[in-house]
């Protein structure tokens, strides 16, 4: 595979990452326009923000088989057709049940990126280069975090959040275009099992200990990470380390920027260090127990400045996704898609259940001015992080279940 079309593949599939990551966090510089409009309380923005994550859990299974099946290309330009719709919807709703249809809808049409560009990735280099290019594509779908900050902020000075929802439709339909007619497909030399039958397969994943082993860390912190930097980042921001709006979007920017380079230097440094004998598995749970100990620093209220905290939030919090690559040398090529999928569901899952719990949680305290008490922030991460210290011992907890390199979904299942 020559050199120029990988870079192609890189290019577009990343580019459709990017589009999914910049509806991930839009509603940072939607929520205040939408909650002053619509009068929402912060359950009810997190319900609405949160929906985007369960349509995207809810369509990863039928995703990730058609993926094995007619290719990540065809697959991608297709499902963007229905995010596009769906921030069209979003954008001409003058009622909460219409803002979370589009919502639900974008989670859903843009469910195929990461697992798409993953499964590209892997169709197109070599398993030893995957840490460094699924990095890479990290680092462009984090470009995505740093707009919806200080750019989005700034856009919304002259434009509404409805010319910009428009905005976005012509953009996306743009990207689905292209990666339907320039990205190359690469068929899978396995044969290729009815649609029933390659279902049975993604079964043989969820019951797959491996699996689960690889999955069981990085999911939660996963999970927590984007559910706090797609929403309450900011409230956080805000409400406890006393930053104006203003500064507050410039940290959002700072985040998305520190999480394109920890993906790209993780990514790298796996690699590297792998040669010496540093499982990327073991790499993985470094990088993410440093996330943890980041996280403590902030519920400890540390005196250290907050872009310095929240750069290394950034930095280690996208390191979970390395299990990827993981997940890649315990399961055939020929089920990438479904394997990316699934443990794309279950993060997914978590983003939603956290998205909306720390919405819940957090309206259990009075608002005082429109904010809440930093006692309130303080409880539901000192939460957080008690839920990722117990996925935390299950990863690394020594079982047989990866040295038998996941056979029983690997080997049987088409």
């Amino acid at each position: 595979m020559s050199s120029t079309v990988r870079l192609r593949v890189f290019s577009l599939f990343a580019a459709g990452y990017f589009v999914s990551y910049v509806f991930r966090g839009v509603n940072l510089g939607f929520a205040p326009l939408i909650t002053h409009e619509l009068g929402l309380s912060g359950a009810d923005l997190g319900l609405l923000t949160a929906l985007y994550f369960i349509g995207f859990a809810a369509a990863q299974i039928p995703v990730g088989v058609l993926l094995d099946h007619f290719g990540p290309a065809r697959v991608t330009a297709g499902m963007l057709v229905f995010a596009a719709a769906g921030i069209g919807v979003f954008g001409a709703s003058h009622g909460l049940a219409g803002l979370m249809a589009g919502r639900l809808l974008i989670g859903v049409g843009v469910s195929v990126c990461l697992a798409a560009a993953f499964k590209a990735s892997a169709q197109q280099f070599p398993i030893s280069r995957l840490p460094l290019i699924n990095g890479f594509t990290m680092a462009v779908g984090g470009l995505g975090g740093v707009v919806v900050g200080s750019p989005l902020s700034s856009l919304l000075q002259f434009a509404t959040w409805r010319q910009v929802s428009f905005g976005l439709v012509v953009f996306t339909l743009a990207v689905a275009g292209a990666i339907a007619l320039f990205a190359p497909s690469k068929p899978d030399t396995h044969h290729q099992a009815d649609i029933v039958t390659q279902f049975k397969g993604t079964w043989h994943i969820m019951k797959s200990a491996a699996f689960w082993k690889i999955a069981s860390f990085p999911v939660v912190t996963q999970g927590v990470f984007y559910a706090m930097q797609s929403l309450w980042i900011s409230p956080y921001l805000i409400d406890v380390m006393n930053l104006t709006p203003a500064h507050s979007s410039a940290i959002v920017s700072v985040l998305g920027f520190a999480m394109m380079f920890g993906s790209i230097g993780f990514g790298a440094a796996a690699r590297s260090l792998e040669r010496r004998g540093v499982s990327v598995y073991a790499f993985c749970g470094a990088g993410m127990v440093l996330f943890v100990v980041t996280q403590l620093l902030m519920m400890l209220r540390v005196p250290l400045p907050p872009a310095a905290l929240i750069i290394a939030y950034g930095v280690f919090g996208g390191t979970g996704i390395l299990s990827y690559a993981v997940a890649a040398k315990y399961f055939p090529s020929h089920m990438a898609g479904r394997v990316n999928t699934t443990l794309t569901l279950v993060i997914f899952l978590l983003i939603f259940g956290f998205q909306v719990g720390v919405g819940a949680m957090l309206s259990l305290w009075p608002e005082q001015a429109g904010r809440y008490p930093a006692s309130a922030h303080i409880a539901v991460w000192a939460v957080l992080v008690a839920l990722q210290v117990a996925s935390a011992i299950w990863y690394m907890l020594p079982g047989r279940a990866l040295h038998e390199r996941g056979s029983e979904a690997g080997s049987a299942a088409p």
